[in-house]
């Protein structure tokens, strides 16, 4: 979440970079709702003060031999109860005002970064780069992804339906085991470029969504166990950065670097009629994610280093792709700054998101109350918090079947993937008896 002393001190900066989002974000209501609270704990100080004077001059009226039963003391007696019942008057009221703005910043995103290019939608994304135009395929003949799947019976999305219903496939044989080996051969890369692996709860409360950013605003986007109070996970976003909720770390921790292979569950609301087919937008899908807790100092460096962790993925595989910069207007809910990396679909002859990386700055740690404190310093700091996709598992298999189908129809291996599979070059079919 924000900070309320920013909102309250720079208010126009931050009206100004919320106006540069995509939505109407008012800070107004909580502008006024501050100035109420901090004139109502004025007053409660004041008076919280003039009780305990009450108190101690009673008590040395007492100590000097007058009377508990003087009319003087006794008059102090009725002003300190008139005292103490417009405070409990007061208290409540504060914490009512206090309440209600934190429900109204909760709603309220992060602002984008001075290096955020401003724009309304993604129509103004800013391209970076380019790598692997000498990858792209010069077959003008290859099927989707999904069409290739079905054909070499590796998909089955007509089970998958009976079993679920739309938005989920059944991966099979020489399917399953590609899925197998790229998360295999992603969380090696990734271990390997000092991350350390995590496997979390696949279900999560409804503090770590909020902690996150995903709760208030996208509980529609959630499947939810209502009964116990948790969540499916929309990504390990969530339950990795919440290992780290409401606690101290030391300076000398960070940067802490986690990854984290999990299925992910969304429901995908208000994207019926897109990508109904194949495997870029499931109701189920699995994705290697990378987590960063660093020093404020350094977030926008470790950002640049998240974004070449997943790169590095797709260099490996040999996939052509590019990088983008969002625009404000693009930006998620609790992103400052956000790289995309979107990989080359020969079938559609256009880039598709593989991988989001943003730094979150404290936003989230705010929201997750994450703070770090220095050896010999008082005080402590909220921790800058990053993750990405390394990469969304799915999308890069899509991406395999279309730039790795030969002219024949099969599927060639990507080299680095081939120890993960027996070595094999081709990607062998699957047949099952109807």
């Amino acid at each position: 979440m924000l900070d309320i002393k920013q909102i309250r001190e720079n208010p126009q900066l931050v009206q100004e970079r919320l106006n540069s989002r995509n939505g109407k974000y008012e800070i107004q209501p909580i502008l006024q709702l501050d100035k109420q609270q901090r004139e109502l704990e004025a007053n409660r100080s004041q008076l919280q003060a003039r009780s305990n004077e009450i108190g101690k001059i009673v008590g040395q009226k007492i100590k000097s031999g007058i009377s508990p039963q003087d009319p003087e003391i006794q008059s102090l007696r009725d002003e300190g109860n008139a005292v103490k019942a417009q405070l409990s008057e007061l208290e409540p009221r504060e914490k009512e005002l206090k309440a209600e703005i934190e429900q109204l910043i909760l709603a309220i995103p992060n602002l984008p970064s001075d290096s955020t290019p401003v724009g309304k939608s993604e129509e103004e994304n800013v391209e970076v780069r380019r790598w692997g135009d000498e990858y792209i395929p010069q077959n003008p003949n290859i099927l989707p992804h999904w069409e290739i799947g079905e054909k070499l019976g590796i998909f089955n999305v007509e089970r998958a339906v009976k079993v679920a219903q739309s938005r989920f496939i059944n991966l099979i044989g020489a399917g399953a085991a590609l899925e197998r080996a790229l998360i295999q051969f992603m969380l090696t890369m990734q271990t390997q470029a000092g991350y350390v692996e995590v496997s979390p709860p696949l279900l999560v409360n409804s503090a770590s969504l909020t902690a996150t950013g995903q709760l208030p605003k996208f509980a529609e986007e959630s499947f939810r166990c209502a009964d116990d109070d948790l969540w499916l996970i929309p990504t390990a976003e969530v339950p990795v950065t919440n290992l780290y909720r409401g606690e101290i770390l030391a300076a000398e921790d960070l940067p802490i670097y986690h990854c984290a292979y999990t299925p992910c569950f969304r429901r995908e609301a208000g994207s019926y009629g897109r990508d109904m087919r194949g495997l870029i937008r499931l109701h189920q899908f699995n994705k290697v994610e990378l987590v960063k807790f660093v020093d404020p100092s350094s977030s926008f460096d470790e950002l640049e280093k998240l974004v070449a962790n997943a790169e590095a993925i797709l260099q490996a595989l040999k996939l052509p792709y590019r990088v983008i910069n969002l625009c404000s207007g693009d930006l998620g809910f609790s992103s400052t700054k956000t790289y995309d990396l979107e990989v080359w679909l020969p079938s559609s002859g256009k880039y598709r998101e593989i991988s989001s990386c943003s730094n979150f700055v404290d936003f989230q740690a705010r929201r997750a109350d994450i703070r770090f404190k220095e050896a010999g310093k008082k005080g402590t700091q909220f921790v800058h918090t990053l993750n990405g996709s390394g990469l969304a598992v799915g999308r890069t298999m899509a991406a395999i079947l279309e730039n790795y189908q030969q002219p024949n129809g099969t599927i060639q291996i990507p080299e680095v993937l081939r120890p993960y599979l027996g070595n094999q070059d081709t990607l062998a079919s699957t047949v099952l008896k109807n």
